[in-house]
C-alpha cells in the first residue's frame, strides 16, 4: 500500500507541480481539503449498500467565514437480512482552517475537525451509530492544479453500554482533477480500536463528474479485515 500511495504522489507531481489559484478549488466539493466559502451551503445526498444494508444520508454544510464551517448529517438504514432498520445517527460537526495555503511558503493547508453523533436506533450493526460518539482530528495537505494530497488523523470516543470503546483513524488520500470536469480519488483508512473486533482497513475509490456547482460521485469501498464491500452514489450541490 505504501508503494501504491507513493506512486500517486510521483504521478501527480510529474503531471503538475504548480500551485493552483484558489478559484480552481472553489466548487470542487469532493476535494478532501474543500471548505465552503462564506455563506455558502453544500448539500450532500447519498445512498450506499453494504452487507445486506441500504443506507441513506443527507448532509448540509455552511461556511461561517473564510476559516470556519459547520455541518449536520442524518442517516437512515434498511436491513434486508434482519430487523436493524431506522435512523442510525444524527451528526453535528465543524471544521476550522488552522492554516491556509497563502499563510505559509510551503502552501500547506491544515484543518481541525470535531463533532459528535447522537441518538439513532438501538438495533444497528456498527459502533458509528451507538448511543453517543465524540470525535476530534487534524487534516493536513496540499493542493496543486491537478492533484490534492491529504492525510487525516482522527480519534473517536463511543459511549454505549454494550459497545463503548475508542479508536483512532489514519486516512491518507490522493485526489486528481482530470480533463473535462472528471475527477478520481483514492484513500486508505487504517482504524485501530480498543476493542480489536472493530479494527478495520478500508480501501476507498471514487469517480466524480462535475457539472457547474453540482458533482455526481460513484464510490467503491472494500474492508480487508471482514472482507466486506460497499458501493454507493452521492450528489453534492453547492448553493
Amino acid at each position: 500500500m505504501r508503494k501504491f500511495f507513493y506512486g500517486f504522489v510521483i504521478f501527480g507531481l510529474v503531471c503538475n507541480v504548480a500551485v493552483a489559484d484558489g478559484d480552481i478549488f472553489s466548487r470542487d466539493t469532493s476535494d478532501p481539503l474543500y471548505l465552503p466559502a462564506i455563506e455558502e451551503f453544500l448539500s450532500e445526498s447519498s445512498v450506499a449498500y453494504s452487507d445486506s444494508i441500504l443506507r441513506f444520508g443527507q448532509g448540509l454544510s455552511y461556511g461561517i467565514n473564510n476559516r470556519l464551517a459547520i455541518s449536520g448529517n442524518m442517516h437512515y438504514q434498511i436491513d434486508f437480512d434482519g430487523g436493524r432498520d431506522g435512523f442510525s445517527s444524527f451528526d453535528i460537526g465543524g471544521k476550522y482552517r488552522l492554516a491556509r495555503a497563502s499563510d505559509n511558503s510551503a502552501h500547506i493547508i491544515a484543518d481541525a475537525l470535531g463533532g459528535f453523533k447522537f441518538g439513532g436506533s438501538s438495533h444497528v450493526r456498527t459502533p458509528w451509530y451507538a448511543d453517543h460518539q465524540y470525535y476530534a482530528g487534524l487534516r493536513i495537505g496540499r493542493q496543486w492544479t491537478g492533484l490534492t494530497l491529504a492525510g487525516t488523523i482522527k480519534s473517536s470516543w463511543i459511549f454505549d453500554d454494550s459497545r463503548g470503546m475508542a479508536y483512532i483513524d489514519f486516512v491518507p488520500e490522493a485526489y486528481f482533477r482530470l480533463i473535462h470536469n472528471w475527477r478520481i480519488g483514492t484513500g486508505f483508512t487504517f482504524r485501530k480500536a480498543t476493542n480489536p473486533t472493530y479494527n478495520q482497513e478500508w480501501l476507498n475509490l471514487k469517480l466524480i463528474r462535475e457539472y457547474g456547482r453540482t458533482q455526481y460521485i460513484g464510490h467503491f469501498d472494500y474492508e480487508f479485515e471482514d472482507e466486506v464491500f460497499q458501493v454507493g452514489l452521492r450528489v453534492n450541490i453547492l448553493f
